[in-house]
C-alpha cells in the first residue's frame, strides 16, 4: 500500500515532530500522519521543527533544526563538536537502547531466535577514550583555516573546535600545533566541490599505554614547510600522505615518514604491539582488552586447535588467542599490517602464528588448502560485513566453531542467518561499549556447528 502524496513532505519543508524512537544509527522516529520520518538530532520525547533532506516512497530523512520542547531525558552536552551525538542522552539510556538495536537487528534482519543474549559490556570512560582520530581541514566563515569534523549532514562544511573530548589533552594539542604551522604557511584547505586546494585530513593516533603520539597529515601533491612541522609537533611519528584522489579518505596514496618512528607501540595485556599509520587497531585500547577477553572465552580454546583469524589487522587477536592454540593463521588484505603482524609475532616471542596477506573473498580456499582445516575460526570484518562468498568459503572450511566480532550488528544478523542456513548453531552474542556518546556498538557473537553438521556448498 503506497503512501498518501500528501503525506510524503518534498525536501526543504519544515515539519514539527514529536520523536517516538530510536532508530540504528541514532537517528529519532517520528511519524507524519503514518509516515516514518527520521530525525537527525532528535530524541525520543523530543518535539523538534525539523526540515526534510530526503524524502521516499516509504520514509523520509530529515534533520532537526530547533528544539521546541526537549525530551524529559535530554541533558546538557559536554562537547561543542561533532562527533558525539548521542552525548545529550544519559549513560545508562545509550546502553539500553544500544542492546535494544541489537536484539532488534538479529530478530528483525536475520530472524534469529534461541540464543542468549548476555549483558552489554558498559564503557571504562565515557571521555576522551579514543586512541584515534581523523579531523577534516576546512575554511571557516571568516575565511580561517579550520581542523575539526564535519557539520552534521555537511560534506562540505568542518566546523571549527578547540578541545575534542573523545582524545586525550595531549593529541588536542599536537592538532593545534600542526594548525598553527599550515596557517602560518598560508596552506588551503582541500575544497570538496571544486576538488582544490591542499590541506585534507589530520589523523592523531596515540598509544593509551606507552603515551606516544602519531601524526599524519594527508594532503594534495604540494610543497610542505617539513622542517617547521618537525620542529612544532609534539609526537613520536610524523607523517605525510600525498593522494591524488578527489573523494574524501585517508586510506592510499604515497606516505613518506617525516620524522620519529616508522610505527606506534601499544600495548594490549601483556602483549606490545607495532602499528603502522594506515593499519586497523580498535580505536578505545582499554575496551579492546575486555573484547579481546570475550572472544577468548567464546574460542574456548584447548590448546589442540588450529585457529584462523581472518581480518587479522596487524594481528591483536591472532596474537592474543596463540598461547591457548596449537596454530594460529592470520588472513589480512592490507600489507603492511601483515608485516606489522609478523613483527608483533616476533616481538611477542609468539612462534605458533603465521601471517598472510591477501583478499579473505579469494585467499581463503588457499589457505585451508596450505594450512588444513580450521577448528575455530575468528572474523573481524569492516562495518559493511561478510559477502554472501566469504561466508560461503567459511562454511566450507567448516570449522567447529565460529566467533564473529562486528562492528555492525545490521550486517552481522544477516551473517549469522545465512550460517544458520548453513547448519551453524547461533549460541550467544555479547555487546561491548567501545563508542560512548554514539550510536555505534561492538558485539561478540558465537556460532557452533550444529548436531547434523555443517552443509559444504558447492566449489566455483
Amino acid at each position: 500500500m503506497s503512501t498518501p502524496a500528501a503525506s510524503r513532505p518534498r525536501p526543504g519543508t519544515d515539519l514539527e515532530l514529536t520523536v517516538d524512537s530510536l532508530a540504528y544509527g541514532g537517528k529519532g522516529v517520528a511519524r507524519l500522519e503514518g509516515y516514518v520520518v527520521f530525525v537527525a538530532g532528535a530524541l525520543p520525547g523530543d518535539r523538534v521543527l525539523a526540515r526534510v533532506e530526503k524524502s521516499k516512497r516509504a520514509y523520509a530523512e530529515a534533520r532537526a533544526i530547533e528544539i521546541m520542547e526537549p525530551s524529559p531525558d535530554r541533558i546538557e552536552p559536554v562537547a561543542d563538536h561533532a562527533g558525539a551525538p548521542w552525548q545529550v542522552l544519559p549513560y545508562e539510556r545509550q546502553l539500553t537502547e544500544k542492546v535494544r538495536m541489537v536484539e532488534e537487528a538479529l530478530t528483525r534482519i536475520g530472524r534469529l531466535e534461541g540464543y542468549e543474549l548476555e549483558p552489554i559490556v558498559p564503557a571504562l570512560e565515557q571521555w576522551r577514550y579514543r586512541n584515534k582520530v581523523e579531523f577534516s581541514f576546512g575554511t571557516g566563515p571568516d575565511g580561517e583555516l579550520t581542523c575539526g569534523f564535519h557539520a552534521p549532514g555537511r560534506f562540505d562544511v568542518i566546523e571549527p573546535m578547540t578541545d575534542c573530548k573523545l582524545i586525550s589533552v595531549r593529541a588536542n594539542a599536537a592538532r593545534d600545533q600542526v594548525l598553527e604551522v599550515v596557517r602560518a604557511a598560508n596552506l588551503p584547505a582541500w575544497d570538496r566541490r571544486s576538488h582544490k586546494g591542499v590541506l585534507r585530513n589530520l589523523v592523531v593516533r596515540e598509544g593509551r599505554r606507552t603515551g606516544q603520539l602519531q601524526v599524519r597529515l594527508v594532503t594534495s601533491p604540494a610543497t610542505l614547510p617539513v622542517p617547521e612541522l618537525r620542529e612544532a609537533v609534539d609526537c613520536e611519528g610524523l607523517w605525510w600522505t600525498q593522494t591524488e584522489g578527489l573523494g574524501e579518505s585517508t586510506q592510499g596514496g604515497k606516505s613518506q615518514l617525516l620524522d620519529g618512528a616508522p610505527q606506534l607501540e601499544e600495548q594490549i595485556g601483556d602483549l606490545r604491539f607495532l602499528i603502522s599509520p594506515e593499519a586497523f587497531f580498535q580505536t578505545n585500547t582499554e575496551m579492546s582488552e575486555l573484547l579481546y577477553g570475550l572472544v577468548v572465552d567464546y574460542a574456548d580454546l584447548r590448546g589442540s586447535e588450529s585457529v584462523f583469524d581472518l581480518f587479522c589487522g596487524i594481528g591483536t587477536i591472532a596474537l592474543t588467542l596463540a598461547p591457548r592454540a596449537r596454530k594460529v593463521f592470520g588472513l589480512e588484505l592490507i600489507e603492511p599490517a601483515v608485516q606489522d603482524a609478523a613483527e608483533n609475532a616476533t616481538v611477542n616471542e609468539v612462534g605458533n602464528a603465521t601471517f598472510y596477506a591477501g583478499d579473505v573473498r579469494t585467499s581463503l580456499r588457499d589457505l585451508v588448502e596450505q594450512a588444513g582445516k580450521p577448528d575455530v575460526v575468528v572474523v573481524d570484518p569492516p562495518r559493511a560485513g561478510l559477502s554472501q562468498k566469504v561466508v560461503r568459503r567459511i562454511v566450507e572450511a567448516a570449522p567447529k566453531r565460529i566467533v564473529y566480532v562486528s562492528c555492525n550488528p545490521t550486517t552481522l544478523a544477516p551473517n549469522a542467518a545465512q550460517l544458520v542456513e548453513a547448519g551453524y548453531v547461533f549460541k550467544r552474542i555479547r555487546p561491548v561499549d567501545m563508542f560512548p556518546q554514539t550510536p555505534h556498538i561492538e558485539c561478540v557473537a558465537l556460532l557452533e556447528a550444529g548436531p547434523d553438521g555443517v552443509r559444504n556448498p558447492e566449489r566455483e
